[in-house]
């Protein structure tokens, strides 16, 4: 395995050290080779995703991703801010495919900000297109000065789009999903997430995924409008199996789910291109007010490294090692502070990568 590591800003390094452990403790052979990134790539380079950063992860089988923002950077034009990074990456490399699974540990069900019996046994699977959108659509707006700035500007505005392939790809990513996950016991079930109500774009992808579904009789579809998707999570969450929608919508509804697990820093995902190459990273971002502290939680980057093993690297058993090991860690009651509760074991971040490689160690 040949994986690039760009740890990047706030606890990004910290974070992806304890996943890097964990990968060591499974395979000493590993071979990583780290890139700076985002407000620290800016920092050193004077771009967040330098041309010697942006070789490594194109040589790479796989990329584990830490996070960037640095409020440091929050002047700069927007073309360097050190947000671009990742986008540039998803760009760069056609990781059009993110998939976020919300899957709730039973020991963490005091955590969710719902009652138990709303979120005990939550496992669901969001699938977001990652490279058309709003988020590049072009143009990106009308600034009053070549620097980006839009002191005195009358106006802006953002361009949302979407092609019928960019669709049809992400459509079959969710459908297959859904079929691998019905022979695992769910649901088979697809739920596409869009406004057609008021946005021709979705009007456009209600219709593509519709058709699409033809290809997948197996597998039921429906389709929500995102703010009764938004709602629908928070009140029957379990009722969900795949979600499937575009950039945008796809990023906050993640966010959303993230919650229901007790804390974004439980919820890993996967980037990838139509090869399964792909990009692994926590969802939560650079949390620069814990940065430095050893207070983080790791468990997110490191069962997104599980990931990694699972999609890219197709070793479903070293995967299932480390989810089991995380489950073993919560089992024993250790907590990062996000994640604690009355009666539990507080832990830093260190500790909770210690613990992991430790739990892969004794059940071996």
């Amino acid at each position: 395995m040949n994986i690039a590591i760009l740890p990047g800003d706030g606890i990004g390094p910290e974070i992806v050290a304890e996943a890097v452990k964990v990968l060591y403790a499974l395979d000493e052979s590993v071979a990583l080779e780290t890139a700076e990134v985002g407000g620290a790539a800016y920092a050193v380079r004077g771009h967040p995703l330098p041309e010697s950063t942006l070789r490594i992860a194109k040589d790479a089988d796989a990329i584990l991703f830490g996070a960037v923002g640095d409020r440091r950077f929050d002047a700069l034009p927007r073309a360097l801010r050190p947000e671009q990074a990742i986008l540039g990456l998803r760009r760069e490399l056609g990781l059009f495919a993110n998939l976020r699974p919300a899957i709730l540990y039973p020991e963490l069900a005091d955590a969710s900000s719902l009652k138990p019996e709303v979120v005990a046994g939550l496992d669901i699977l969001i699938v977001r297109e990652l490279t058309g959108d709003i988020y590049f659509g072009q143009p990106r707006g009308r600034r009053a000065s070549p620097d980006g700035a839009f002191a005195g500007a009358d106006e802006a505005f953002d361009t949302m789009r979407y092609t019928r392939p960019e669709i049809e790809r992400i459509a079959r990513v969710a459908f297959e999903a859904a079929t691998k996950r019905k022979a695992a016991g769910h649901a088979g079930r697809v739920t596409s997430v869009d406004k057609a109500n008021v946005l021709e774009t979705f009007q456009f992808w209600r219709d593509v995924v519709t058709e699409v579904h033809a290809d997948y009789p197996d597998v039921a579809l429906d389709h929500l409008y995102v703010d009764n998707a938004a709602m629908q999570l928070v009140r029957a969450p379990k009722d969900f199996d795949v979600l499937v929608t575009g950039n945008m919508f796809g990023d906050i509804l993640s966010d959303e789910a993230a919650m229901l697990t007790g804390s974004i820093g439980m919820l890993p995902s996967a980037s990838l291109d139509a090869a399964s190459k792909g990009l692994y990273e926590p969802s939560h971002g650079s949390a620069p007010d814990l940065a430095g502290k050893g207070v983080a939680n790791p468990l997110a980057t490191i069962l997104s490294a599980a990931m990694m093993l699972r999609y890219t690297f197709g070793n479903v058993g070293a995967a299932e090692r480390i989810e089991g090991a995380v489950r073993a860690v919560l089992a024993r009651g250790l907590r990062t502070a996000d994640i604690a509760s009355k009666g539990t074991t507080s832990v830093g971040t260190k500790a909770m990568g210690d613990a992991v490689v430790a739990a892969l160690r004794a059940a071996r």
